[in-house]
């Protein structure tokens, strides 16, 4: 790591919903010897932010504030050169993504988000990733609800199996809750260019290495019953697998021949059947620009609700794991998963990079690959609740 840089965080996008709890999330638990400071393209906003996480500790009135816009790849250079590690709210990543990730990847900064924009980690991969190996820069994406829960919570699971032969893990997740605005945006511009999607993933399969010798796949499941839970399980088309599966490409712990499914977990049928009639009216209507246009105002970027109701919210994730002749059953669980546990997430994540003893990587890397059990004593230690279940 750059250690002479004045930074070890940088954190972009603060006057955002997301990123203001994130920043708010590192005023009441970042150790006193973080340095970092706030970045975004309005300096009022970022002055607001800097007086609402003063409230919280005097000692941040004087939180530094830079300057950057991601139409101004100087601004994004000067980010990048002076922090060790740069975190980023700011999307759709597709639109509004790349130029920080080419600034870190030329500065050797690693780099986090919280996409979950499968179209945007490919093309990154394509374009940045060779470059941030040169440098030894980690680009790390979907490090919100997309994807750690899922990455982290399989990671715990197959830690529980033996690792010399097949693993199978299917996941399982169920949440009460708001989307954002920033993943409502993400949504729908992922779902009007799934042509630009699977075009992406093709160049990035085309350069990509598999794991030598070993066999790593996520396959799409099937709606059915599942009896133990007493719920229906529904395939669920998020970028989780993808990360999943290539945190087990690059870790030996998932075995020779490793397989995971991802399901949406579902208490009555008629309400599989409304969501998948629902979700297919969305990807039509948003193919058409003017209704694409409709729908993208029906919710403003910066919106989100309020403390009290995001009290209420929660999300739970179960993965049924089997291998070597056992099976076990664990479960990653928290609170309102679209703002403040992934605030949380991303936050604790930019620490552990900043100050953690991890593994030696560099590229785009998953959070596991990364991070790997750094991160999850983190998140255990904040309050997201990782256990083991009768199987």
């Amino acid at each position: 790591m750059r250690a002479d840089r004045p930074y070890d965080l940088v954190l972009f996008g603060a006057t955002g919903f997301t990123g203001g709890l994130t920043a708010e999330y590192l005023a009441r638990h970042a150790p006193d010897r973080l340095r970092w400071a706030l970045a975004g393209r309005n300096p009022d906003k970022l002055a607001a932010v800097r007086d609402r996480l003063a409230a919280i500790d005097p000692a941040l009135a004087d939180l530094p504030l830079l300057t950057a816009d991601v139409t101004d790849p100087a601004s994004l250079r000067a980010v990048a050169e002076c922090a060790r590690v740069v975190a980023t709210t700011v999307g759709p990543y597709v639109h509004h993504g790349e130029p920080l990730v080419a600034a870190c990847a030329a500065a050797g900064t690693d780099y986090l988000d919280i996409t979950g924009e499968p179209e945007f980690v490919d093309r990154m991969y394509v374009r940045h990733h060779a470059e941030a190996v040169r440098t030894g820069a980690r680009l790390v994406h979907a490090c919100g609800f997309d994807s750690i829960p899922h990455d982290l919570g399989v990671w715990y699971t197959v830690k529980q199996l033996p690792a010399d032969g097949p693993i199978a893990v299917d996941g399982y997740v169920r949440a009460g809750g708001r989307f954002s605005a920033g993943t409502y945006h993400s949504a729908l511009t992922a779902f009007s260019r799934t042509g630009e999607m699977s075009r992406a993933a093709r160049a990035r399969r085309a350069m990509e290495p598999g794991p030598d010798g070993r066999r790593v796949r996520a396959v799409p499941g099937k709606v059915g019953r599942v009896r133990e839970f007493g719920q229906w399980a529904v395939p669920l088309p998020t970028i989780d697998p993808q990360v999943v599966r290539r945190s087990a490409a690059a870790r030996p712990e998932y075995g020779p021949d490793f397989r995971y499914r991802h399901f949406a977990a579902m208490r009555r049928l008629p309400t599989v059947l409304v969501a998948g009639v629902g979700l297919a009216g969305v990807v039509g209507l948003v193919k058409v620009a003017p209704t694409r246009r409709w729908l993208l105002g029906r919710l403003a970027s910066g919106q989100g609700p309020t403390a009290e109701q995001r009290a209420k919210s929660w999300f739970r994730v179960r993965f049924v794991g089997t291998g070597g002749g056992r099976r076990v059953v664990t479960e990653v669980a928290g609170g309102d998963p679209g703002y403040d546990e992934t605030a949380k997430m991303l936050a604790e994540s930019a620490l552990c990079l900043a100050f953690d003893d991890l593994p030696e990587t560099a590229g785009q890397v998953t959070p596991v690959a990364a991070m790997g059990d750094a991160l999850l004593d983190r998140l255990v230690r904040a309050g997201i609740t990782f256990r083991t279940l009768p199987a």
